[in-house]
């Protein structure tokens, strides 16, 4: 923090995230809080966020991270099926997992966020139905869904290369995504991006943090791994804590490697990330930025996406209906 001070405006949100910081203490956690508060300055009408696991989570810890600031908490919870849990490998139990909703509410945490898994081998339709109706019955303000995917080198990864295990077909992932959606429409819910839902019609409780990824706000990412963006500009830290902790004492910058984005490829970065989300791409803001009319260069294109009923064009925005958030990867190939 304190060799990046001052390279960067003021910041309006923070996320304490990427790995597990419930497992840090409160006097840990209130420790970065407080260095970014010297080193950038205070961060007006702020959304600060923490990710955690529903094991690490108690009363006392809750209370004191609300305590300190932080009005935001996003919880691991992937199902409140047991058998999904332990397929996943993951370290806390169903009744972990709705004991850590309860226990936010009763710490004070008026913005709660939920991240839950579908698409697991030997889970159908109705058991995520049933996670997603004990999980909507807590009225969290955020929801993010994701498909799960496999890493080569993970424990999944490896037993699904060993023929453990079969992946769901193509066929049953888009009913699980299209479910999802109508589900958590229904609930009162706004599909905002491909994973990510918002409670309410006013679109307050959708992560502010986030969508700065995907309109190419500057970001600043701190910690082993973290990725930065700024300008024309990405980098991103070293993975090896050894190489990270010896930059910062050397008084370097922990960077491993960087890269200038040409106007083209900021070009199709936004209309990647902008078609998969809601809201979509403003055709005048596009043109404006990247010098590229993308209504009159790819009208052939758009035109066949929107007889396919994958993109609408409205208020000189184009975005993505609900089944063209489901084949998102795809529309960014116009």
């Amino acid at each position: 923090m304190e060799i990046y001070r001052d390279r960067f405006d003021v910041f309006d949100t923070l996320y304490i995230g990427g790995g597990t910081p419930s497992l840090l203490s409160p006097q840990q956690l209130e420790d970065i809080l407080t260095s970014v508060q010297k080193n950038f300055g205070p961060i007006a009408d702020s959304e600060i966020t923490v990710e955690t696991n529903p094991a690490d989570l108690d009363q006392s810890l809750l209370e004191s991270i609300r305590q300190m600031g932080i009005n935001r908490i996003n919880i691991g919870i992937q199902s409140f099926d047991q058998k999904v849990l332990d397929f996943l490998g993951r370290r806390h139990s169903a009744k972990q997992a709705l004991s850590a909703i309860e226990a936010s509410r009763k710490a004070g945490f008026e913005n709660v966020g939920l991240d839950l898994i579908y698409g697991v081998p030997g889970q159908d339709i109705n058991s995520w139905l049933s996670t997603l109706k004990r999980a909507v019955a807590f009225s969290p303000e955020h929801l993010s869904c994701y498909q799960l995917t496999l890493g080569a080198e993970t424990p999944l990864g490896i037993k699904f290369q060993a023929g453990e295990f079969l992946m769901p077909g193509e066929e049953l992932q888009y009913e699980f995504f299209v479910k999802t959606s109508q589900f958590l429409e229904d609930a009162g819910y706004i599909h905002y991006e491909v994973s990510n839902f918002a409670r309410g019609m006013r679109m307050q409780y959708a992560s502010r943090h986030n969508q700065k990824y995907w309109d190419h706000s500057p970001y600043l990412g701190l910690g082993p791994s973290a990725h930065s963006f700024c300008g024309n500009r990405r980098w991103w830290n070293h993975r090896s804590l050894d190489q990270y902790i010896t930059a910062i004492n050397a008084g370097n910058l922990p960077v491993e490697g960087t890269e200038l984005l040409t106007t083209e490829q900021l070009q199709l970065e936004a209309l990647y990330l902008g078609l998969r989300t809601k809201k979509g791409v403003s055709l005048h803001d596009f043109k404006n930025r990247y010098q590229y009319d993308l209504f009159t260069e790819k009208k052939e294109m758009i035109d066949k996406l929107r007889k396919e009923g994958l993109i609408s064009i409205q208020d000189g925005r184009l975005f993505p209906t609900q089944a063209g958030l489901a084949v998102a990867d795809r529309l960014a190939l116009i």
